[in-house]
């Protein structure tokens, strides 16, 4: 009984994060809920035809506008600093400079912060961390997208 234990154990263990069906919903999460947009470089410019190898590694073009200059972060490199439930929790809580749409992080359900979590971590750190956050008033050195001052 002990051996079929250990061996059904190695095997769950051995099995690919595909076979995760957390995994996949969390893939599909970043095609509908438009991670990739900012988080990729090109791919909307590329109408999503981009190598999923290369998804979610953040972004050099900045987003400029009266708060600053933002970068989209390397997701694949920021999830590897943090467990599941410390992504659960910082999910639940996080805010960010525009134009991250941080509100729409807050409303999903823990089993798809879970399920994004899951599917990123699957796809391994790799690239290289964006760029830092620019001051407002100081030009940003590399490309950036400018949002026109809307005043309310």
């Amino acid at each position: 009984m002990l051996k079929l234990l250990l061996t059904l154990m190695a095997l769950c263990i051995a099995l690919p994060a595909a076979a995760d069906p957390l995994v996949q919903r969390g893939r599909y999460i970043v095609q509908t809920g438009g991670c990739n947009t900012c988080h990729t470089a090109l791919y909307g410019l590329l109408g999503g035809n981009v190598p999923e190898s290369d998804w979610l590694l953040g972004d050099k073009v900045g987003w400029r506008g009266v708060w600053g200059t933002t970068y989209a972060t390397n997701l694949r490199i920021y999830m590897q600093t943090m467990t599941e439930e410390q992504w659960v929790q910082k999910g639940r809580t996080l805010t960010s400079r525009p134009p991250m749409p941080w509100f729409a992080i807050q409303a999903m359900t823990d089993e798809d912060l879970r399920a994004l979590y899951r599917y990123v971590r699957s796809l391994g750190a790799a690239g290289k961390p964006a760029p830092s956050y620019v001051m407002p008033l100081v030009t940003p050195r590399g490309p950036y997208v400018q949002f026109p001052y809307l005043p309310l």
